[in-house]
């Protein structure tokens, strides 16, 4: 069918030859505007505009290297050295653009030992925002590079003195120094505190070069750096996080030291440097892991990252002067929580291509004849139902649509926040609290195991709501998931950061027990505020029973419109919270009167998981309202209209109603709802469901993402979902390699030995003895 509806994605935004009637009803039936909602995610019509064309250098680039067809057939091993090819490339395409040649705005130097606010070097591409246009374009799996200006120079930036960053930044920016981050070791991870690698200080009279050294060493097996992206096979230089020794002996904790790995002439490993790739992964498989091993390796002194503490010529430690004594612990937390940040960030994005995959293909696909409908579709064909209108495909894709929005406001919110507590801590513009890192330490850490396990089951799920075609690589969401899948390790295993979560909650739990007026007051400016009036509420009415019983309640002639209410819901989930925090405190409290506070712990780690899961819905929901809500004062300054707002205020509703039904028995527990009003619960959700279904396509529509970027035969812009199966399918290399006339490998060599050389054949006339063909005397009688 010809479509009058043009792709948005097209050159000249030229119509698709073809497009599938079914997305074309589903598109002309859209009660909003997708590019409204597209222009919004953004940042305004101009960065949309400037988004595409920068993806269209990638998409039509002359030399073919971004080509991304072949992948999917294609050994770890070529994929990472195309990858490697694709960033060289990319590097060429942004110095021929001049991408990241205009200095950035310098910010206000203050304290913070020799240097001001964070400040990128003129030329640096990774500091552009094109760059990272280009590089999700590029939709490879993450390049070998990346931990250099994911980790490796925001360390050089945060933790390194003036005279550091003008030795160290120009050979980043240039590339002649790529770095990654190397703290996970073999035995230990998340623990920093165990890590074994070891950083000890000698001096000029015991033979260290001028000014002294540190020998960095890898005293045991465990102690070898595993895991560290960049590592394996690209990086030449590493910021290892190690145990100081100094020049007395004395242990003076983690820091940080910049360690060569490799010859910046020839890349060749340095004496007692020992790294390599850890092997294949689920996913992830383009990147290097890395091993490393040092073997007394030597470093000068000022390799060692000077910002907020120093070792001077003698082996002396030392805070540097005018420096905070816990600075840089500080920023030490807020580098490693904006890595966490941008993986809930990131989150989003992999969420909403995962739904856009499985709601296109859930529109074109349709399944079950339609009885009650007279009409006949094209050729007159049964009039199938299309999947995407069963009850349990909606329930399964509408959710995931309206979380990958929520998963949005809420990185935008959390990376703006560490952005803005970063720049006062490293310039010293304000006092940062121990409660605001706190605070931020527990919405990161809650956040991220979180929404990266709701991501990484949503994506398996949309996976399996397409069915057979689902299972087929050439769907996309197969390698989506398996590259996806990592971050729910890394930076924090998700199973391990609740009890981090509610370690800082129950500090405020303590504060609101004891009245301490002070202590709350630091408070108000943190995301756990919300919790006080609920605990307080608590308090008051003498929590002390677990489960402990919320003070709001959804009233006993509660209907479905009711449920629908966001105001209401919202204090549904804030409560839910308070009491999930609460029963966490009473519990402690009551096993250390019969056991060692250690196992007090170990045994409230599930009724943690629960609280920090409360904690991190109710911050999501809260951050899309409030952003909503934001875009509503705007008026028409605001990218969103009335009916685009509409339908994400309906997103809203689904999530929250959604949420509720999944976690039914946390509120049943707090006696937040009755048994009795599950129905009306149910209902609301139907109708939400109902209202929201039009515009499905319309949403995914809007993430704007072009077929280059999905890599997904199901998902394709057009519809035009079986010829590109089909097409995929031909282009196999199982395929591909058959010889005359179809025949396939491994024929000659195997198959033709069966069907045509008789190994197979049976002969019952000399009692089903076979011929000899080269076994044994033995195994020829049995």
């Amino acid at each position: 069918m010809t479509s009058t509806i043009p792709d948005p994605r097209e050159p000249n935004n030229l119509p698709p030859k073809t497009v599938s009637p079914d997305l074309a009803h589903e598109r002309s039936r859209t009660p909003f505007d997708p590019l409204a909602i597209t222009n919004f995610l953004d940042g305004g019509p101009d960065v949309t505009s400037r988004r595409r064309k920068l993806e269209s250098w990638i998409i039509r680039d002359p030399t073919g290297i971004f080509d991304n067809d072949d992948n999917n057939y294609l050994h770890r091993t070529e994929r990472h050295r195309r990858s490697l090819a694709k960033f060289v490339r990319l590097v060429e395409l942004c110095r021929a653009a001049g991408v990241g040649a205009a200095k950035r705005k310098e910010e206000d130097a203050g304290a913070g030992g020799g240097g001001g606010a964070v400040q990128h070097l003129e030329g640096e591409i990774c500091a552009a925002p094109e760059f990272q246009t280009l590089v999700y374009t590029i939709s490879d799996d993450p390049f070998p590079t990346s931990l250099h200006w994911v980790m490796f120079v925001p360390n050089i930036l945060t933790l390194c003195d003036t005279e550091q960053q003008s030795r160290w930044l120009p050979l980043c920016r240039d590339w002649k120094m790529i770095g990654c981050y190397a703290q996970t070791e073999l035995g230990h991870g998340s623990n920093i505190r165990a890590l074994e690698t070891t950083a000890t200080f000698l001096g000029e009279s015991d033979g260290a070069r001028k000014g002294g050294e540190w020998i960095i060493n890898s005293p045991t097996l465990t102690s070898a750096k595993f895991w560290p992206g960049t590592l394996g096979k690209t990086a030449n230089h590493a910021m290892v996080i190690a145990q100081l020794i100094d020049g007395a002996g004395k242990p003076r904790g983690i820091h940080n030291f910049l360690v060569p790995l490799r010859s910046m002439e020839d890349h060749t490993l340095l004496p007692g440097v020992e790294t390599g790739d850890i092997g294949p992964k689920i996913g992830y498989n383009n990147m290097d892991n890395g091993f490393a091993k040092f073997d007394n390796v030597r470093i000068p002194r000022r390799n060692m990252a000077m910002r907020f503490a120093k070792v001077d010529e003698m082996g002396n430690y030392g805070k540097v002067e005018g420096g905070s004594s816990d600075a840089a612990s500080k920023v030490a937390y807020i580098t490693m929580m904006q890595v966490r940040a941008y993986i809930i960030h990131s989150s989003n994005e992999a969420l909403a291509m995962a739904c856009t995959i499985a709601i296109r293909y859930s529109a074109i696909r349709r399944q079950g004849y339609n009885a009650d409908a007279e009409k006949k579709r094209d050729n007159n064909a049964p009039n199938e139902f299309q999947v995407l209108d069963y009850r349990q495909q909606q329930y399964r894709l509408l959710p995931l649509l309206a979380a990958s929005y929520a998963i949005f406001f809420t990185g935008k919110h959390v990376l703006a926040r560490l952005k803005d507590i970063e720049h006062q801590l490293v310039s010293g513009a304000s006092t940062i609290t121990k409660t605001v890192v706190g605070d931020i330490h527990a919405t990161t850490s809650a956040l991220k195991s979180f929404a990266t396990t709701f991501t990484a089951d949503g994506i398996e799920d949309c996976r399996k709501a397409c069915g057979g075609h689902g299972f087929l690589v050439c769907s996309g969401l197969v390698e989506l998931s398996q590259t996806y899948l990592q971050s729910c390790t890394v930076e924090g295993d998700n199973q391990m950061l609740p009890q981090q979560v509610v370690k800082v909650l129950l500090k405020l739990v303590g504060a609101v027990q004891s009245g301490d007026d002070a202590a709350l007051k630091e408070y108000e400016v943190t995301d756990m505020n919300y919790l006080v009036d609920p605990l307080k509420a608590l308090m008051q009415n003498g929590a002390g029973d677990v489960p402990t019983k919320s003070t709001f309640a959804f009233p006993s002639n509660t209907t479905g419109k009711d449920f629908v209410n966001v105001s209401t819901l919202l204090k549904a989930f804030e409560h839910r919270s308070a009491c999930l925090l609460v029963d966490v405190a009473m519990q402690l409290q009551s096993s250390m009167g019969t056991s060692s506070a250690q196992q007090a712990w170990n045994d409230a780690l599930l009724a943690m998981a629960r609280a920090s899961r409360a904690h991190a819905s109710y911050l999501l929901l809260r951050d899309f309202s409030n952003g909503l809500n934001d875009e509503q004062q705007k008026g028409t300054e605001s990218c969103l209209g009335p009916k685009e707002l509409t339908a994400l205020s309906r997103c809203l509703t689904l999530l929250a109603l959604y949420w509720m039904d999944q976690f039914l028995e946390d509120f049943l527990q707090i006696q937040c709802i009755t048994s009795a009003q599950i129905p009306h619960l149910r209902q609301a959700l139907l109708d939400t469901m109902t209202e929201l279904r039009p515009s499905a396509v319309g949403l995914v529509d809007a993430r704007d993402f072009c077929d280059f970027r999905l890599k997904s035969a199901l998902g394709k812009y057009d519809g035009d979902v079986y010829p590109a199966i089909m097409d995929a399918a031909r282009r196999d290399p199982l395929n591909m390699e058959s010889g005359e006339g179809g025949v396939g490998v491994g024929y000659d060599e195997s198959l033709k030995r069966l069907i045509a050389g008789g190994v197979g054949e049976y002969h019952a006339s000399d009692g089903g003895s076979v011929k000899n063909n080269g076994l044994s005397g033995t195994m020829s009688r049995l």
